[in-house]
Order: structure tokens, then sequence, then C-alpha cells
């Protein structure tokens, strides 16, 4: 036989091969879609979803695809979105805060949907309970009462004169709405009267900072969800004016010149999230994982804004840090 016709035969076997190959059960990428209130990202680095998507060995065009929908701050849009995003019908949906997860419910019944940072999935009806979820919908969630409390304790211990505190929360988010609600029996607990300061739409921060300014309460404690996030930079302007030592749930807020903040470290959150999404992508059910919680927490201190607002952090509390901003 000629290497001409050695050659056609073996292209002849490798194509039959590739086409089997195609035609396999599971052969086909999954497909993850997002569902996210984030802005799309502003540079072309690796975000934290797609290093964890990574770390789990799955790289975006080779071995799964991912489809993206941001709100950019707008949760109006995240029934819009949600309804795109089926268009493309996903393996699992990742959806990211109440409304996202909420928007995903509400298109799918059959889909399973991963969910973060969206409070407390049992209390606002989103699953039916933490061990057995039900449904199609499983995820992360922290632990809303003891870290409420946990909150206010460590304000209380960095401060022990505090007797008042304004609490900033999204009051049109039921997630965010009964957080809200833990944190004012957590302050009780230590005897600190609370100033319900609820906004709706950014419009409405502007008279709830002139209330807080007016009343004068001891401190701040802001409740983090999209709306907040998309006003950070005026959050902590407020704080600074009021000169108000702030508590916050998340470090990216420390990092932008807030006083202390204590939560779950979000990298791990991810992390305990995704492994669900991979668990689902292999076969399992997401009726049968339960609701996790993150076992990973960090207390930043931000010395630099004490100093500003004439602070001092005492010792026993600077000790307890995982990380102290100077």
């Amino acid at each position: 036989m000629s290497q001409f016709l050695i050659c056609c035969l073996l292209i002849n076997i490798l194509s039959t091969a590739a086409e089997a190959a195609e035609a396999q059960p599971g052969s086909k990428a999954p497909r993850l879609g997002l569902l996210t209130w984030l802005a799309p990202p502003s540079s072309s680095s690796p975000t934290l979803f797609d290093e964890t998507l990574r770390q789990l060995g799955y790289v975006e065009g080779r071995n799964i695809t991912v489809e993206r929908r941001y709100a950019n701050g707008d949760v109006a849009r995240m029934p819009e979105l949600a309804r795109d995003l089926m268009r493309h019908s996903p393996d699992v949906i990742f959806a990211q805060s109440y409304p996202g997860a909420l928007a995903a419910k509400q298109v799918t019944s059959n889909i399973p949907i991963v969910i973060i940072g969206a409070g407390d999935p049992v209390a606002t009806g989103l699953v039916k309970s933490f061990a057995h979820p039900g449904g199609n919908i499983t995820g992360v969630s922290a632990l809303e009462t003891e870290l409420s409390g946990k909150r206010v304790e460590l304000l209380k211990e960095a401060f022990p004169k505090l007797r008042s505190v304004a609490v900033l929360w999204n009051a049109a988010d039921p997630g965010m709405t009964h957080k809200f609600g833990e944190l004012h029996r957590a302050a009780q607990v230590f005897g600190m009267a609370v100033l319900p300061s609820g906004v709706r739409e950014p419009r409405d921060f502007e008279t709830v900072y002139n209330d807080i300014l007016r009343k004068r309460p001891d401190s701040l404690f802001v409740i983090t969800d999209p709306l907040a996030e998309f006003n950070r930079k005026q959050i902590l302007g407020l704080a600074a004016k009021g000169r108000f030592p702030g508590m916050y749930e998340t470090s990216s807020y420390v990092d932008a010149g807030g006083l202390m903040s204590y939560g779950p470290n979000i990298r791990e959150t991810f992390q305990r999230a995704f492994q669900h999404v991979d668990r689902i992508l292999k076969g399992a059910k997401p009726a049968e994982l339960p609701i996790i919680q993150p076992t990973k927490f960090e207390l930043v201190i931000n010395l630099t804004t004490a100093k500003q607002i004439g602070l001092t952090v005492p010792d026993s509390v600077l000790a307890r840090a995982d990380r102290v901003i100077r």
C-alpha cells in the first residue's frame, strides 16, 4: 500500500474517531449561567469568579461555557436578565444576592441554582431548610443571627461607651430586612438603641444621611447589599463627616476607609459555593445538597481611620484582628 493511501486511511480513521467522540453523551461542555448585581469587569484580569472556576479545573472555552449577565447595580433588571439567561439553557445558574436568587427561582424550577450573598434563604422562603433545601436551589448562607450578635459585640468591646447605633440597610430587600431584624435584636441585648435608617433607592440616601447627622447616634452599622455597595463612597463619607465608628460586613469597606469589619472570608465563601456547582455538574441534585455556611471569618480594622475620627482601638481588640491597616 502506498504512503499516500496510508495517509488517507489514517486521516479517515481520525476523522471518524473525532466525530464519534463528539457524539458521545456528556462530551459537550457544560453551560454555567452567572446572574450578578455587579458591574462588568473593567479590566481583563481574572475575577474571583474566574479564579475559583479555574481552581476546580474549569477553563472557559475549553471544558465549560459561561453565560454572564451583569445588573450593574440595578437589581430591578434581575428578572429580565434571568429570563434572557434561560434562552441559553444553562446547566446551572450561579446567582448572587437575594434579588438574583429570587429572579432565578421565578424563571425555573428545574435548572439547578447555586446562591451566594442572598441572606437567610430559609427566612425569605427561597428554600425549605438548610439541611434539606428541596427544589432546585442550594448554595452558601452566612450565619446571620450569630454574625449580627458578634459584630455588635465587637463594636461594643472596642468602644464600651456606645449607647446607640444607626443601621443603614436596603428596606426594599426582604433578605436585608431580615438581617436588620436580627441586628436590632442583637443591639438591644447589648443595651444599644437602634436608629433604623432604611433606604429603598439611591435618592433616599441624602434624606437618611441628614436624619443620621441630625440625630447623632454613637455609631453606624451598614448591612451590605448591591444598593449599599454602589453607594459605598457616599456611605464612608457620611461616617467620616459624622465621625462615627462604623461596623461593616465586608473588608472592602475597611480597605476603602471604613473603621472595622467582621464577616466571612469572601474567597473561601466563593470556593464553597463553587464546590456545589462542581458537584451538580458531576451529577448531584441540588435538593440533596445542604445550604452550607462559611467556616473562615475575619476581623479587619483600619487604624488610620480610627486616628482621623479621634478614636483609640483597645489592644485587646487589635490582638484579635486578622488584618490591621495602619
